[in-house]
């Protein structure tokens, strides 16, 4: 199930208990994981109303744990120039995920948001 364009696609948990977080989510809300080697080696889970939830370790010693929505967008590339135009800072820019789309990740008010365009 796809959710529709300006709605969340997927939530990124990014813990140091990877364990612990996905029991919580399993055992609160019935969510289950599977492993996703593509998306940085989460476990994801797809929610009842289509989005996704991918819980993973820190893929470098200087990433923090985060908690980042992306949202769907149709084009990634006016999405990121409107987001940019309205003061937010490209944290990264264009990242294709093969087999699951391309994201794009800004900055604005101290936050980390991102955006995701399916394939």
């Amino acid at each position: 199930m796809s959710v529709p364009e300006h709605t969340v696609h997927y939530l990124e948990i990014v813990t140091t208990d990877v364990t612990a977080a996905r029991d919580l989510y399993q055992q609160v809300f019935g969510w289950q994981f599977t492993p996703v080697a593509e998306l940085g080696n989460a476990f994801v889970a797809e929610l009842p109303n289509g989005s996704l939830c991918g819980i993973r370790a820190p893929l470098r010693e200087s990433e923090k744990p985060v908690v980042r929505t992306y949202l769907r967008v149709a084009d990634l590339g006016v999405a990121t120039q409107r987001a940019h135009q309205l003061g937010a800072v490209l944290a990264l820019d264009r990242m294709e995920i093969p087999g699951h789309g391309t994201i794009a990740i800004f900055l604005i008010g101290g936050i980390e948001q991102g955006l995701w365009q399916v394939s």
